[in-house]
């Protein structure tokens, strides 16, 4: 899989149902969506608007019910569950609201669990992880566990294992939902720091309009389609 200009993210009438029959029910109904590399992107809408199921799909942790979705040119549809498996962990970031921390693991050894899963050695690892957390400004408390730290510190941790195998794309549901808002713009900051100096494409889904502003494009849905999709125009 090598980058390309093309989107990396493409859902052509992405259909996602429920049931059969008069019993079916609709999350996603047709939706299409372009994401090039390198963009920074707010999903956004009302519950049960199907932003939280189209980002599932995207990260390959839900399935759709018809349509295209492809990744990198490659047609996701078409792959098993272990080749969407192995997708996920080589090439998609996740950061969820609720930090999903090993509560008796440090952060540094939270931070390396990716690697881990990739057979990286452990002198690699640790090299790597320490790496990761530096990046977020946490590389002094790699031995603490996440009982010894801040939301905002548990969050940079977060932050920091999602980025620790270089991901092709970030996807961050409500990463700042548990924090207040300095925690929470803090993040905001970093997040657009890793997309504005590395090019990291990130997707967000939020109901926060501020941090939404911290997008480039601001998607908007609405009975399981796109409402409207919105540039932000930086200055």
């Amino acid at each position: 899989m090598q980058q390309q200009k093309e989107p990396i993210i493409s859902l052509s009438g992405v259909v996602k149902s429920y049931g059969s029959g008069e019993a079916t029910t609709y999350a996603l109904r047709g939706v299409d969506l372009e994401i090039k590399q390198g963009e920074f992107v707010a999903i956004m809408g009302p519950s049960g608007s199907g932003k939280s199921t189209a980002m599932n799909i995207i990260g390959c942790l839900d399935n759709f019910s018809s349509g295209e979705y492809t990744f990198g040119g490659v047609d996701v549809g078409e792959l098993s569950l272990n080749q969407k498996t192995l997708l996920r962990r080589n090439y998609i970031g996740f950061v969820f609201q609720g930090f999903n921390l090993l509560s008796k693991t440090t952060a540094i050894e939270n931070v390396e669990l990716p690697l881990l899963y990739r057979g990286f050695p452990a002198h690699e690892r640790s090299e790597l992880a320490m790496k990761a957390l530096r990046s977020v400004g946490l590389e002094h408390v790699s031995h603490h566990t996440p009982g010894q730290l801040s939301g905002g510190q548990q969050q940079r941790v977060a932050i920091a294992r999602a980025i620790v195998t270089d991901p092709f794309i970030l996807l961050a549901d409500e990463p700042t939902g548990n924090l207040d808002t300095v925690k929470g713009k803090e993040i905001m900051d970093l997040l657009s720091a890793f997309n504005k100096e590395k090019g990291l494409t990130i997707v967000m889904v939020t109901h926060e309009n501020e941090m939404a502003a911290y997008a480039s494009r601001i998607i908007r849905f609405r009975d399981g389609k796109i409402d409207n999709s919105l540039h932000v125009e930086k200055n």
